[in-house]
């Protein structure tokens, strides 16, 4: 079976997951490249996972002709440096959310790719995965009548009680909304289609953070971004939604996904993770009940998008996980912030339109 070759630069926490699913799972993609600042992190992963080549800069990784996807595991401020030079030498690219930590560098981006004709896309996959997958194939059956409304909270306390670098959350291009609110948004929009306005208030609860966590324990972090973001959404089929995120709040739980229709309410999955549990309450039982998922992918399968950005550049069919989805996605999270400075609703002006379904047919690894 011929592969789509990918080169992967940044080998930080996040690339555990899509080395193992890239080299064990996924069939149509094979990883030939490795880049990371620090050579040591790039040399423990080819000897893991038996990747071919290690490039000390990420200009060596684009030149290799072999390559045809990029892989951008880098953090979101280095999203749009990584991404941009890699289009400008003719690189598809695949991103970790965000697309870029400013709405200007994501447009530019599209720019770049639409003018050299290059697939660019990226992170969240998880609305590919069995839950989200199945909760979309429950609102298109009609099982909860008309959408009318939904509304999605990630509520905690922030990350520097246990992340080992967790400063970056806390600078340009982090924040609760920029960092989690992708897998909400993008599970809201596959499930209710594009956002045609916003309205936000936004503010930082605490200037300043002190990690607590190993190895930078004591240190303090100044507070550039956004902690505690409320917004409102105007979806253009006419539901309305509401997402609240913060890393201000001592709270039990953290992560909440409801879909409200005429029939019934929906309560979806951890849009963070790729299965259940999906439950459904209809109006005429009463009564909460789990449902059965009716897609593969329930576990971790990081590079799930990858891949299928890969099935998209051998078959010609758009990529579910494209600039148009991510664009989006980012534009409505940079209105938020917007809004909340001008105290008015801000319209979107990117379109999105829904693409195709997960098939519940295939083998596994091997996308359709």
């Amino acid at each position: 079976m011929e592969t789509v070759k990918i080169g992967m630069v940044g080998v930080g926490d996040i690339s555990g997951i899509y080395l193992k699913n890239i080299t064990g799972l996924f069939k149509e993609i094979e990883l030939v490249a490795v880049c990371d600042l620090v050579r040591e992190k790039a040399e423990r992963a080819k000897e893991q996972y038996g990747i071919p080549k290690i490039y000390d800069t990420m200009y060596e990784l684009f030149a290799d002709p072999e390559i045809d996807i990029v892989l951008n595991l880098t953090r979101p401020y280095e999203h749009f440096g990584v991404s941009s030079e890699a289009l400008k030498a003719g690189k598809h690219v695949y991103s970790e959310k965000p697309l870029a930590a400013t709405l200007e560098e994501g447009r530019e981006l599209v720019r770049l790719a639409q003018e050299k004709n290059l697939l660019l896309g990226g992170a969240p996959d998880t609305f590919l995965g069995a839950g989200i997958q199945t909760c979309r194939k429950l609102i298109d059956s009609g099982f909860i009548g008309e959408p009318i409304g939904a509304a999605a909270f990630m509520i905690c306390r922030g990350h520097e009680s246990w992340h080992p670098d967790p400063a970056f959350y806390y600078q340009h291009g982090g924040g609760p909304m920029m960092d989690m609110g992708p897998y909400y948004l993008t599970a809201m929009i596959n499930l209710l289609g594009g956002v045609s306005s916003v309205m936000g208030v936004t503010k930082a609860s605490f200037p300043m953070r002190t990690i607590t966590s190993q190895p930078k324990c004591g240190e303090v972090v100044k507070v550039e971004v956004p902690t505690y973001v409320t917004g409102i959404l105007n979806f253009e089929n006419g539901a309305t939604g509401t997402i609240f995120t913060t890393f201000d709040v001592c709270y039990p739980g953290q992560a909440r996904l409801e879909i409200y229709g005429t029939k019934g309410t929906l309560f979806a999955p951890d849009p963070n993770t790729f299965g259940g549990p999906v439950r459904l309450l209809r109006q005429e039982g009463g009564e909460v009940r789990e449902v059965p998922l009716c897609f593969d992918y329930a576990e971790n399968s990081r590079a799930l998008g990858l891949a299928d950005m890969a099935k998209a550049l051998r078959t010609g069919r758009d990529p579910r996980e494209s600039w148009k989805q991510t664009l989006h996605v980012l534009e409505i999270m940079q209105s938020f912030e917007k809004s909340s400075r001008s105290g008015a609703a801000v319209a979107i002006e990117s379109k999105y339109t829904r693409g195709e379904p997960m098939s519940d047919e295939g083998v596994r690894g091997i996308l359709n």
